[in-house]
């Protein structure tokens, strides 16, 4: 899957030509300078670095440190969210980032594309199959949901993890798509995807 590169502003030019001093704004900088990609939700993050910082650490937290739940099951269940949300940036910035983890691009696209004709196995397949039941149908999350993810041999601490995986990436998907973030090349995805499967959300 191949994507060409777009210069297009952002949405909310304001947002756009006013970052504040941070890590983004370095970050933006020396993009600019060297004429390279980068990922435009860090024109996002530079606009408000205060609330940026917290939800920085709020993701590295939920999709980096250590849990019941591996960060390569998170990162999909980031990049399987997207998809489902139609947020192209998101869906592939975190697939790479997954594929970098299980080692296996093929595999992860294998799920995003066709879970069940995927080579996940079941355990799996039923989480990301909760997953889209919170994504797309969060309302009717009942006690039998949460049975079977037991019956498949998940713990209710790997549960929550993937609820909030989940749940931020509902968010984000809709902070990055309503603000007009649009894809980079998927080399610069697999680039990028690597630095934050192997040092995670924070830029401090």
């Amino acid at each position: 899957m191949s994507t060409t590169p777009t210069s297009t502003s952002l949405f909310l030019r304001e947002v756009e030509d006013n970052p504040q001093p941070s890590p983004y704004f370095d970050l933006i900088a020396q993009a600019k300078a060297s004429g390279s990609e980068y990922w435009r939700i860090w024109n996002l993050l530079a606009f408000r670095p205060k609330a940026s910082y917290h939800l920085a650490r709020f993701s590295h937290e939920i999709m980096h440190e250590d849990a019941p739940i591996s960060p390569a099951m998170r990162e999909l269940i980031a990049a399987y969210t997207s998809s489902l949300n139609g947020c192209e940036f998101c869906m592939k910035a975190h697939a790479a980032v997954a594929s970098h983890l299980f080692g296996d691009e093929a595999l992860v696209w294998s799920a995003i594309r066709d879970l069940e004709a995927s080579t996940f196995p079941g355990k799996d397949k039923a989480i990301l199959h909760f997953v889209a039941k919170v994504t797309l149908h969060y309302g009717s999350i009942d006690e039998m949901d949460i049975a079977t993810l037991h019956r498949a041999g998940w713990d209710d601490a790997s549960i929550y993890y993937a609820i909030a995986a989940c749940g931020l990436f509902n968010f984000y998907n809709r902070f990055v798509s309503a603000n007009g973030v649009k894809p980079v090349s998927d080399e610069a995805f697999r680039r990028f995807g690597a630095r934050m499967a192997e040092k995670g959300y924070l830029r401090d």
